[in-house]
């Protein structure tokens, strides 16, 4: 007999997704409707939300087109939430085309950091307030099997993922008093629309067999999503301050 998903494990929540416009984060907002949240999904592509808006087909799902790195869109996700945050997924994320640390240029660092690292970073700092003054909270970032080991990615989707580990961690640690929990996933392969290339002709001669080795099968979006969702809601009250593999066993090698 198959499981059947909680309808009613977020009622009453306020839950804001970023990324939600496709993969990872889609699946996420999508289980969190279907289990009762009101949901805040953004986005930086425009089509990508107009197609979670016609599948979901939910008043309960509110949309904010925008980079959450921008003060504006911040403050916009803010008002959708009507100053009321229960949960937070930061999903958003972008890759680095394998560069080693003899190849990778200032600008890819730098886009990588502030889309991986603070973009979360400024958004869980909107959101904390809100939070402690509710009691509580659960905030879920999206690591990496590259948050784990240093031949999963390039330099610096590496350092990236190591620092939202890293971060995911001191949140759990200075807030978890006031009430907050934060934990971190870490997908390892996943069937999602991100542009992985390898553009280095050294990284795939270094990286390439090793991927080729190690790396298990693609997993679904909605099997990162069950993990996320989890996390969330209380079914996790007792988990704060972890980075939970979800990587079809790939850590384990």
């Amino acid at each position: 007999m198959s499981a059947q998903t909680p309808t009613t494990r977020f009622d009453g929540s306020t839950v804001i997704v970023t990324g939600a416009g496709s993969g990872i984060g889609r699946a996420t907002a999508l289980r969190l409707l279907a289990e009762g949240a009101t949901v805040v999904a953004t986005d930086v592509i425009a089509d990508r939300l107009t197609s979670l808006r016609d599948e979901a087909d939910s008043d309960a799902l509110r949309t904010v087109l925008g980079d959450v790195t921008a003060t504006a869109t911040i403050d916009e996700i803010l008002t959708a939430a009507d100053g009321r945050v229960s949960g937070l997924a930061n999903v958003a994320g972008i890759m680095d085309g394998f560069l080693p640390p003899s190849e990778v240029d200032d600008a890819t660092w730098e886009r990588l950091f502030n889309v991986n690292v603070t973009g979360p970073m400024k958004l869980t700092r909107a959101v904390l307030p809100l939070m402690i003054a509710s009691g509580s909270g659960a905030i879920v970032n999206v690591a990496s099997e590259a948050a784990l080991r240093g031949s999963a990615a390039g330099a610096a989707y590496t350092a990236s993922k190591h620092a939202i580990a890293g971060y995911t961690k001191s949140v759990a640690f200075f807030h978890g008093p006031q009430g907050i929990r934060a934990n971190a996933v870490a997908p390892g392969p996943v069937a999602t629309n991100i542009e992985a290339p390898m553009l280095s002709e050294y990284a795939a001669g270094r990286v390439g067999p090793i991927l080729q080795t190690t790396i298990p099968r693609p997993a679904a979006p909605e099997q990162l999503a069950a993990s996320i969702v989890w996390l969330l809601s209380d079914d996790s009250s007792n988990v704060n301050g972890v980075v939970l593999p979800n990587d079809g066993g790939w850590s384990a090698v």
